[in-house]
């Protein structure tokens, strides 16, 4: 006889910091956790400064290609319709660079540069130095 596992319903206890406790940066878990309810409320997605897919900053992840987006233009160079490739420096320059592999131009439309902002408010975010309001998270 065969047991098969039964799927059980979170208890009432349960919250989106259960989803994020095995990260062992809990400033990043709570910003996360933090986002992920704000987005849940309205929060722009492309403004986050973590990853909910990637559970990370989202600079440290904004080269992958999920992030490429073609029909909203995001990491998008529309003039060649290609993914721009995305240079990030956490260093004191705090620099994200944004340029397309084919023509070699800066993509310079109103979604890359929200990716820029989210990427460099990402960098401020992981060092502790600001965060928007409604990122502010007790940890």
């Amino acid at each position: 006889m065969t047991r098969t596992a039964r799927r059980t319903r979170p208890s009432k206890n349960w919250s989106l910091c259960d989803r994020y406790g095995d990260i062992t940066d809990r400033h990043l878990a709570a910003v996360l956790t933090g986002e992920d309810v704000a987005q849940e409320h309205g929060l722009d997605p492309h403004t986050r400064s973590t990853c909910y897919v990637h559970r990370c900053w989202a600079h440290q992840c904004v080269f992958a290609p999920l992030h490429a987006i073609a029909a909203t233009g995001h990491r998008w160079c529309r003039r060649c319709d290609c993914a721009v490739d995305v240079v990030v420096d956490e260093t004191t320059t705090r620099s994200v660079h944004l340029r397309c592999p084919r023509c070699g131009l800066d993509p310079d439309t109103a979604v890359n540069r929200q990716l820029v902002r989210a990427c460099r408010a990402s960098i401020a975010a992981m060092r502790g130095e600001t965060a928007p309001a409604l990122y502010l998270v007790e940890a």
